[in-house]
């Protein structure tokens, strides 16, 4: 294990850039993420000193295809992205987690005392809520240091919450549990945390896509043993370049609109007796529409046709990735933003009808990409951001158009990267 001056003097004399370009898969990025971990490095040793030190980093995510599915036992496609969160870490006799996260002094969490007491939207409650489940999965806990740093975006939809849970996860499995605890495992613990601890009602899907790591798709039929399956393809194969677009979108007092849509799924499934949609029968469904009306309101029973089709839309998107299929997989990503915005309406709060950011980047992006590319709502909608497939050679006239109108820096083109949560230097 090397000292933090050893692997900053190994990093600024390129010896890490494989390992980098591994990571980022992007050549025009390796310098200033170089820089990044010099500078992580550096600030470290500002707040703990010169010592041994490990290095670990966990991805953000996307989701292709499945938009809200995961929560009711769905199906998903989402990619490991190669904007990440890293962690600069010492192992500690003490039983104390401590983090600076950038400029964020988090609260100290003694790991003999994380049992829940109150739900708390704040990063020291996230740490308990994976300590936690390490214990209730019978792994081992123990205490640490660290610097933490991220370029996930936060409230863009590409799960910056996820991906520091399972960076402490990851932490946690490197140094108690010598990297055995199964990725699938961190990421229910991770999503464990966000629902106990943090209060979100999310589902699995980001948690699982920021651990995993590639292009995958995941079944949660049976959530506490959710199938993942790899998608050996890369965009670029198709000759498509993934964006996303930050609207800078506030998501702000939007809590009760993403837990709505949960909710009147479930309500849905409770008329027929279920708890999620993917336990009742489509066909029932569509026979009972006049009474499930009566009973959860329109919007529910539109909510409901969402999951049900694109439940079975993520099944055909990743049969054209499988078959090579580009107009297929461009079909499926177009249908899927349709049904969001139509029948699932995560595209603007109905509580909040003035601001359509969402909505004005794709009808500015639909303009933009005929002929050129496809484009939908990303992540849980109502705020944040767009997700586009561009061709190649019109990705720069799409960036410059986009962000004419969302400012500099506002699109943001990705690589899949083939880890999720992982260590970068031992």
């Amino acid at each position: 294990m090397k000292t933090v001056k050893n692997l900053i003097d190994a990093f600024e004399n390129n010896q890490y850039d494989d390992r980098l370009m591994t990571l980022y898969g992007d050549a025009s990025r390796l310098d200033a993420e170089r820089n990044r971990y010099v500078n992580a490095l550096k600030t470290f040793e500002r707040l703990y000193g010169d010592q041994p030190v490990q290095i670990f980093s966990a991805a953000g995510r996307s989701e292709v295809a499945g938009n809200h599915t995961d929560h009711q036992h769905g199906r998903v496609l989402a990619a490991s992205i190669n904007l990440d969160t890293i962690g600069i870490v010492a192992k500690t006799e003490q039983n104390v987690i401590k983090v600076v996260s950038d400029d964020f002094d988090i609260a100290p969490v003694d790991v003999n005392q994380t049992e829940l007491e109150t739900v708390e939207e704040s990063s020291a409650s996230l740490i308990r809520g994976v300590v936690q489940g390490f214990k209730n999965a019978n792994w081992n806990v123990g205490g640490f240091e660290a610097y933490m740093t991220s370029e996930v975006i936060v409230g863009a939809g590409l799960s910056s919450s996820a991906s520091f849970e399972v960076l402490v996860g990851t932490i946690l499995s490197y140094l108690y549990n010598e990297g055995k605890v199964p990725m699938v495992e961190i990421a229910k613990i991770a999503q464990y945390a966000e629902n106990k601890y943090f209060g979100k009602p999310c589902g699995l899907m980001d948690q699982c896509a920021c651990a995993v790591g590639g292009l995958i798709t995941i079944d949660f039929m049976d959530p506490k043993a959710p199938v993942v399956q790899a998608v050996d393809l890369n965009f670029d194969d198709f000759g498509l370049n993934l964006c996303i677009v930050d609207t800078k979108g506030s998501h702000a007092d939007l809590t009760h609109e993403y837990a709505a849509v949960p909710a009147e799924m479930k309500a849905v499934a409770n008329f027929f007796g279920k708890d999620v949609l993917r336990d009742v029968d489509v066909d029932a469904f569509y026979e009972q529409i006049p009474a499930v009306r009566e009973q959860a309101g329109d919007r529910a029973v539109l909510r409901a046709l969402h999951f049900f089709h694109e439940n079975e839309r993520v099944r055909e998107i990743v049969q054209a990735l499988e078959k090579e299929d580009k107009e297929g997989f461009e079909r499926g990503i177009l249908a899927s933003g349709n049904s969001s915005f139509k029948y699932l309406q995560n595209v603007f709060a109905a509580s909040d009808p003035a601001n359509q950011a969402v909505s004005l980047a794709l009808a500015i992006s639909e303009e933009a990409l005929e002929g050129k590319g496809v484009s939908r709502v990303h992540g849980g909608g109502f705020a944040g951001t767009i997700q586009a497939f561009v061709n190649t050679d019109d990705v720069q006239a799409y960036k410059e158009k986009m962000e004419k109108v969302f400012g500099e820096g506002s699109c943001h083109v990705l690589k899949i990267r083939p880890e999720g949560g992982t260590i970068v230097v031992e």
